[in-house]
């Protein structure tokens, strides 16, 4: 990884680290639309674990527990995760949901093949160099079961904020401190390739509204 990814993600790390220190609340307390559409799509597949990668605050990780899902979550901010275990703890949900900091630039901690679904929403268009979302979907496919899903959610390039951030290179834009990346279809199915590309949608949230994609992929089961 280049020097300026470095010098970039630690910087992105602490303005995260900020914002969530002064607002406990900070993506509010309802799930996301991405979040409720996957907990029908993980039902319809008789799953009933999932890793969530970079949960944030856990508006969503609480939403998947108190649907009866076991969840792993993880995030590189320690006062995010902090806010999430007293939330579980408030709600009774600290039996069906875990916490644990971590950067998603690093290996995964679960073994191989041992994942039955992986969830990220608005995660994959953090702050990563290409090179960096490559090893994170290849660490994705190593956990993830013959048959496990992946669905994440990202910012698209129609997006109405696009014209109003900054290009830092590399495809990153930056706004009022915040960088990250718009997904074109182009990136998705790039990032798809030794997967089973089930969908990528498009859909709008939020009073903006922002406009985004939701993809849904799947490991090959062997000899698929």
């Amino acid at each position: 990884m280049k020097t300026g990814h470095i010098e970039l993600a630690r910087a992105q790390q602490d303005r995260w680290q900020t914002a969530y220190e002064g607002n406990p609340r900070l993506h509010g307390a309802e799930p996301s639309a991405a979040a409720r559409w996957t907990v029908r799509l993980f039902e319809a597949a008789g799953i009933d674990d999932v890793l969530e990668l970079g949960a944030g605050q856990g508006r969503d990780a609480l939403y998947l527990a108190r649907q009866g899902f076991s969840v792993h979550a993880t995030d590189f901010s320690e006062a995010a995760l902090h806010q999430l275990r007293l939330d579980a703890q408030r709600d009774g949900l600290d039996d069906r949901v875990t916490a644990a900091l971590h950067d998603v630039r690093d290996p995964l901690p679960p073994a191989d093949a041992t994942v039955n679904a992986v969830y990220a929403n608005l995660l994959m268009n953090m702050a990563f160099s290409r090179a960096e979302l490559r090893s994170l979907v290849n660490e994705i496919h190593r956990v993830l079961r013959p048959g496990g899903l992946f669905v994440y959610t990202v910012w698209s390039t129609a997006d109405g904020c696009l014209p109003k951030c900054t290009e830092i290179g590399d495809g990153l834009f930056a706004k009022d401190g915040f960088a990250g990346r718009f997904f074109d279809l182009d990136l998705i199915h790039e990032l798809a390739e030794r997967w089973e590309l089930g969908g990528a949608d498009a859909y709008e949230e939020g009073p903006e509204p922002r406009r985004l994609w939701r993809v849904t992929q799947a490991k090959p089961a062997p000899n698929s």
